[in-house]
């Protein structure tokens, strides 16, 4: 008998990659250049020379069994080690390699982080809006999700009802920050809001409740700021990384879970990881993508043509007479859909080749998510096309 489970997710898939292959296929029809694809949130820019050139030389210098064998399973140490290196020195933190457990990209790491600190029936609480994937990831590891509902004004945390909603049988926070799918970051206020809270629910039940802090957007940040190093803030803050937008290697699927070294079982939690792996397979990261990883985890890519296409983007849905909330960092925008309901806006967007993400399912029904992971030229070319989509669709909206 097959597991009944997923083949109800059947029924409720992804609706970004529904809309990214509708995308590809309209493509296909008319031109990819002509379809306006504002769904998935693939980086866009090329990573960084440093990483290239990096991974030709292990490949040139290093033996086939460094590169290609089996990693260990709690990663490299010299990976490790220049992980937690690199982390003490940008953000004053005292890591050490054993505080580092290499994953395939975010979603391995939040899989392993949850799991560690959660039990079968615990309850981790999110904020909306959110990465709907949490759901997956949450509920497969035998928790359950808890979803503190939007504050509309500005997508901040919404604590009166964090505070109603942290219950004893709630285990960890997962937050985000940059924020996907808002582009909102959590300031250095919240994070003292939300830590003081934290500290006060943990006292009162007891036990300490965790944060999970889901950061694969750090580096995209805009007007000249710097995303806030959540686990300064909160002690037992596990945070999960990925390479993926700040180097641009999105398919290469390389991360960590950094264990904040004064957290709450600190040395156990890593090791603990590795027998995770065994039952969840997210196991052995690529050894050749971690050593060029561990070797320009400083670097980026080029990442300021984030900033001039959501500048471009958040100026025009101004124009058009959307409520918009300016992102902070990400490559997203969420504005409010012209109508109440999202999903027949975005379908009618689709007729001008237009395609739009509607956040429902990101705990923003009403909402449109937007990843402007493009090229700025194509971004630009967009412009019109939305102008068009607007003024005939909805000629009474505010523009």
């Amino acid at each position: 008998m097959i597991n009944q489970e997923y083949l109800n997710m059947l029924s409720n898939k992804n609706i970004i990659r529904i809309l990214s292959e509708y995308a590809t296929g309209r493509g296909k029809e008319i031109g990819y250049e002509n379809v306006f694809d504002f769904s998935l949130g693939n980086p866009s820019v090329p990573a960084p020379q440093s990483f290239t050139d990096t991974s030709i030389r292990l490949l040139q210098t290093k033996s086939p069994m460094t590169l290609h064998g089996y990693s260990p399973t709690l990663g490299i140490p010299e990976v490790k080690e220049k992980v937690a290196a690199s982390l003490n020195r940008r953000f004053d933190m005292k890591y050490t390699g054993n505080h580092i457990f290499p994953t395939s990209g975010a979603a391995g790491a939040i899989a392993h982080a949850i799991r560690a600190v959660t039990k079968p029936g615990d309850e981790v609480l999110v904020f909306a809006p959110y990465f709907p994937e949490y759901n997956p990831y949450i509920n497969g590891s035998g928790a359950k999700i808890k979803v503190v509902p939007a504050d509309f004004e500005n997508f901040q945390i919404n604590f009166d009802a964090a505070e109603e909603a942290l219950t004893e049988n709630v285990a960890a926070v997962l937050i985000n920050s940059p924020n996907n799918p808002s582009g909102i970051l959590y300031g250095e206020d919240t994070l003292e809001k939300l830590a003081a809270l934290l500290t006060k629910k943990s006292e009162q039940f007891g036990h300490n409740v965790f944060l999970i802090s889901d950061e694969p957007y750090r580096e995209i940040v805009f007007d000249g700021k710097e995303a806030p190093y959540v686990a300064k803030y909160y002690p037992h803050t596990l945070t999960c990384y990925s390479f993926s937008k700040s180097l641009s290697v999105p398919g290469e699927r390389i991360g960590y879970v950094a264990v904040n070294p004064v957290c709450e079982h600190a040395e156990e939690l890593v090791p603990m990881m590795g027998q995770i792996s065994r039952g969840i397979g997210h196991n052995c990261p690529s050894s050749l993508i971690m050593l060029a990883m561990a070797e320009t985890c400083d670097d980026t890519a080029d990442l300021s043509v984030y900033e001039t296409n959501m500048n471009l983007l958040y100026d025009t849905f101004k124009e058009l007479g959307f409520t918009v909330v300016r992102p902070g960092g990400t490559f997203y925008i969420m504005p409010k859909a012209l109508e109440e309901d999202s999903v027949e806006f975005c379908k009618k967007a689709l007729k001008y080749d237009i395609v739009f993400v509607p956040a429902d399912n990101f705990g923003a029904p009403g909402y449109f998510r937007v990843a402007y992971c493009l090229d700025t030229d194509k971004v630009r070319r967009s412009l019109p096309r939305i102008r068009e989509f607007v003024r005939k669709e909805y000629p009474n909206a505010g523009h």
